[in-house]
């Protein structure tokens, strides 16, 4: 099983250190592994878009009751990867163009935006970060394991953005990247360049570290709108300049 720090931050339980209650813990930690496993089948089309989810066939093969699978279900219900429909079951969710569109503007919003208070902050701890996730990302492309990829991709983008100290915003983002990269996994095609994907990265982070605004904007606005291989059309040219200056 193959496991991200960014994931698992983002859909533990906040339950405080040294808790006594150790049956919850392990039932939750096992829970999350289940979650990161449906996940991986879902963003690689293992489970194609529609497909009946049954929490029976799941407990059978990961070896668990219903209720872990279900609490699994549940944190994908939030990441909107699954619906869970009363009377009818779970299905995976569809992966359209007009939603991955929607979701390439609000996220192209929310980077271009962010990045100017990133630059505020950028320094050789952030950038270390960066270059842990590029080096991972090459590391995964190398590997042929585009999954692996799409997580430290992901991690990425969001240690990027906790520098713009915006706690509330990027559970938007986190979604945003995980629909954005579905969508791109599903429809790209076979033996695509995987490691032109990581080092597309690259332009971000001399973009940062030249501290310059205009710069640090295109490359984020360029990069995003590419992503789903649509090209820079998938915004305007007036949203590709990036927010202007107040």
């Amino acid at each position: 099983m193959t496991g991200m720090a960014a994931e698992s931050f983002d859909n533990q339980e906040n339950g405080k250190p040294g808790r006594s209650r150790l049956q919850p813990r392990r039932a939750t930690k096992r829970s999350h592994a289940i979650f990161e496993e449906i996940q991986k089948d879902i963003m690689l089309g293992n489970l194609p878009p529609r497909a009946a989810i049954l929490e029976l066939e799941l407990a059978d093969r990961f070896e668990c009751s219903q209720s872990t699978v279900r609490e699994a279900l549940m944190s994908l219900q939030t990441d909107g990867l699954v619906e869970r429909l009363p009377h009818r079951g779970t299905f995976v969710a569809d992966s359209r163009s007009e939603d991955a569109h929607e979701l390439i503007l609000i996220r192209h919003d929310i980077e271009c935006r962010g990045v100017v208070r990133v630059l505020n902050r950028f320094g050789p701890l952030l950038r270390k970060e960066l270059e842990a996730d590029l080096d991972a990302m090459r590391k995964a492309a190398k590997a042929g394991d585009e999954y692996l990829l799409s997580l430290h991709d992901r991690s990425f983008h969001l240690n990027l953005y906790n520098a713009a100290d915006m706690p509330s915003v990027r559970p938007i983002l986190r979604r945003c990247l995980i629909h954005n990269h579905r969508y791109k996994i599903l429809n790209s095609e076979p033996n695509r360049g995987l490691v032109e994907t990581a080092e597309r990265h690259v332009t971000i982070i001399d973009a940062l570290a030249a501290g310059n605004r205009k710069e640090a904007v295109e490359a984020l606005s360029h990069h995003i709108t590419t992503i789903v291989d649509f090209g820079p059309s998938i915004v305007s040219v007036e949203a590709q300049k990036g927010p202007e200056k107040s």
